[in-house]
């Protein structure tokens, strides 16, 4: 790990790579950090599966994480314990060795007898870390969130069109049921006026045959 690792200080660019943990065993290794290096790291803890036969992610999996100061009597700066998957952050405040540290730990009961069935160990951690100065990371940091802030402003640029159209929709079924209504009250004026007509017309004749009867002596 001491030979791969100091690669990584030379830029901010994140790099991955994975390692095997036998049991609860604590796994380090070590880092030499210039001063206010900002490092960055994403991690994910995985369970050889043997019904699979497979590496695989499990709710019961715990991971605490350390990094001690070597040159400073292990001056612990990062004490941290996270589920199957995190996020952890540190700056070196000088110059000098960093260990880190990753200890496992499960409540599904399978570790002790996976360890001796698992290829490599129990748990396969897949680590991310992105090493480098302050201001790289909090520009690239930056840069993200610019992207993320315009994703968000379009989404509510699209969010406003709906609202538009959803008012105008509402603006059309208001006209349409008005003129439902006013045509509804005009059939229905309508009906009335002519069985009123209708009523005068059949008591018109009514009389009117009435009438004529007695006149020709008929009743």
């Amino acid at each position: 790990m001491r030979t791969i690792l100091p690669l990584l200080s030379l830029s901010a660019v994140a790099q991955a790579l994975y390692f095997f943990i036998d049991g609860t065993t604590p796994k380090c290794f070590f880092e030499e950090l210039p001063k206010d290096t900002l490092v960055v790291g994403h991690y994910t803890a995985e369970e050889w599966d043997d019904n699979t036969r497979t590496w695989s992610k499990h709710d019961g999996i715990s991971i605490y994480i350390s990094v001690d100061e070597i040159f400073d009597n292990d001056h612990r700066v990062v004490s941290q314990r996270g589920s199957s998957s995190g996020r952890f952050t540190f700056s070196a405040a000088d110059a000098g060795d960093h260990r880190i540290c990753f200890t496992p730990s499960s409540s599904s009961g399978r570790q002790g007898w996976l360890s001796a069935l698992a290829p490599n160990g129990g748990i396969k951690l897949t680590l991310d870390l992105a090493i480098g100065e302050t201001s790289e990371i909090e520009s690239t940091d930056k840069t993200k969130l610019q992207d993320i802030s315009q994703r968000v402003k379009d989404l509510n640029s699209r969010l406003q069109d709906i609202k538009r159209e959803q008012l105008f929709q509402r603006e059309r079924e208001a006209e349409f049921r008005d003129q439902s209504e006013s045509t509804n009250s005009r059939v229905v004026r309508w009906m009335v006026i002519q069985v009123v007509v209708l009523g005068l017309t059949c008591a018109w004749q009514l009389s009117h045959l009435r009438s004529f009867f007695i006149k020709q002596k008929l009743t």
